[in-house]
């Protein structure tokens, strides 16, 4: 006689978590770059071309009197978070829309519908961090000690990411509108935040402002790493308070409509 297998170990919900969360994140990545050519390249290309006009514009075009040299990896350095943020909050609007079988049939926690696209959005934006390097070797930026701040950086804005997005996908489910919303404010927030200047380069008053906007001390803290005379840490401090506070706001309108969320979609 054979002695039966032994049971397998009942898996914490943590673990369910984190399963879950890469099953659905790897799912993700695999889904956008089966029938892709370039595959990587995309997330690199986007923000590559957006960086190359604003270099020529500022600096072959107009006399630029913002930003810092060489401006090339100062944009690239605002602009590569930016893609993570954007994309990432863009694509919240359709968390539960788009998978919405998904979402009633599984008893996985609900919040994994929108941190799974935070996390594979920052996937990318880390795969495609090497392209500002190259370009620091090419125009001689050099790497300073400000680079310790990049873990903070990329961990503030994905508290600052999940919880936004924790309060749009809810919403959009019940007021569809403000997915068209969402991509205006995005579109708004571009230029209101210091991603083709910096916050030094605003006049005087407004940097202060300016702070109030979490983006801003988050890319402060991604500059430091090539322009440490960027890092702002009133902004910094002010953004770590408000990605804080909008993740437990996230989590508290989450929480009240999940139930109700689960019955409209």
């Amino acid at each position: 006689m054979t002695s039966a297998p032994p049971p397998r170990p009942e898996r914490s919900p943590a673990q369910v978590y984190r399963q879950s969360l890469w099953l659905l994140t790897s799912r993700d990545l695999k889904v956008r770059y089966a029938t892709s050519f370039l595959g990587y390249l995309w997330s690199v290309l986007d923000p590559l071309v957006m960086a190359i006009i604003y270099w020529f514009v500022f600096t072959q075009v107009v006399d630029r009197t913002i930003g810092a040299d060489p401006y090339i990896v100062f944009l690239l350095a605002g602009l590569l978070p930016w893609m993570w943020f954007n994309g990432a909050v863009g694509d919240a609007t359709r968390a539960f829309i788009k998978d919405a079988k998904l979402v009633r049939s599984t008893r996985i926690p609900r919040t994994v519908w929108v941190t799974r696209i935070v996390l594979s959005k920052g996937i990318e934006f880390v795969a495609a961090l090497p392209v500002i390097v190259v370009f620091a070797i090419i125009f001689g930026a050099e790497l300073t000690a400000g680079v310790v701040w990049l873990p903070v950086a990329v961990a503030l804005q994905a508290v600052l990411t999940v919880g936004l997005g924790l309060i749009i996908a809810p919403l959009v489910v019940f007021f569809r509108d403000l997915e068209r919303a969402v991509k205006l404010i995005l579109r708004f927030l571009f230029y209101a935040s210091p991603i083709i200047y910096g916050l030094s380069d605003l006049p005087g008053g407004l940097d202060v402002w300016a702070s109030f906007n979490p983006l801003a001390g988050i890319i402060s803290l991604y500059r430091a790493s090539f322009f440490p005379d960027q890092l702002d840490a009133r902004a910094v401090l002010i953004a770590a308070v408000m990605s804080l506070v909008i993740l437990g706001l996230g989590v508290l309108v989450f929480r009240r409509m999940e139930r109700a969320v689960l019955k409209e979609v």
